[in-house]
């Protein structure tokens, strides 16, 4: 991991905005040109997957990012990797910027200054890795909403959605999970399927986080349809669902999210 005598290190890099994200890439790049970055990631789900692949030495993550925020992917990160570095990337005032210096993590504001970027780059190469704990993780998630920077939006009540030569109201209470087919996603209940044109990330930033979580790339589950979680050895896990006969596949770097269920 980090040390002063290395010159090399990997980093994912996650925002969601394509245009800041690869400024971002570029500035990284201009104040570490070592730094190898093997992942650009436009949401939290991508974060988790590439974070449990690539094992990187640094992560720079988003705060606000569709469904699985920055702290999301920085929890599951203490499970699938845990001597990968988090940089915190936020557009919050320094008054919620507080929350970040009393813990084992680094920060930038949006903009990327140039010099605070540089103050980070020495830290990353000469500080040992600390493991980001959950504690840390949930004092970070309540400090920002008790600043007001990090207040969910009014979440999604029902979706309107083709079966057939139906149309459909659906509760979104009602709905067991999401799964992205193509161009569609398919509405799962427990009287059958429906599809919409809403592509699964853009649900994710309708729903409500603390009910609907994203298990795979290409699946969101209703946390209150589901009956049971199975761990298998290798760290996978899938889903029981209450009202439905087939289970869900849970990828390794997702069950982090259910450690506590």
């Amino acid at each position: 991991m980090a040390d002063a005598h290395r010159t090399s290190f990997t980093a994912i890099v996650a925002e969601d905005e394509a245009l800041l994200r690869q400024s971002m890439v570029d500035q990284l790049l201009h104040a570490w040109p070592d730094l190898r970055i093997v992942a650009e990631c436009e949401d939290g789900a991508e974060a988790i997957e590439a974070i449990g692949e690539h094992r990187p030495d640094v992560a720079f993550l988003d705060i606000r990012m569709p469904g699985l925020t920055g702290l999301d992917v920085a929890a599951a990160a203490g499970e699938a990797s845990p001597a990968t570095r988090i940089v915190f990337i936020t557009a919050y005032d320094q008054y919620a910027v507080e929350a970040f210096e009393h813990g084992a993590v680094d920060y930038l504001l949006k903009p990327l200054d140039p010099e605070r970027l540089a103050t980070t780059v020495e830290r990353l190469q000469a500080t040992p890795a600390t493991r980001l704990d959950s504690e840390l993780i949930e004092a970070l998630a309540a400090r920002l909403q008790g600043a007001g920077r990090f207040a969910p939006h009014e979440p999604l009540t029902w979706i309107t959605a083709s079966a057939g030569r139906e149309t459909r109201l659906i509760l979104v209470d009602d709905v067991a999970y999401f799964r992205a087919d193509h161009k569609y996603t398919v509405v799962v209940t427990a009287e059958g399927e429906a599809l919409i044109r809403k592509p699964i990330r853009e649900l994710l930033q309708v729903l409500d986080p603390t009910v609907f979580k994203q298990v795979h790339r290409s699946t969101i589950v209703n946390l209150r349809a589901v009956a049971a979680i199975v761990r298998d050895d290798s760290g996978r896990g899938s889903l029981r669902l209450r009202h439905r006969d087939e289970t869900l596949p849970v990828s390794a770097p997702f069950m982090a999210l259910f450690k506590h269920m």
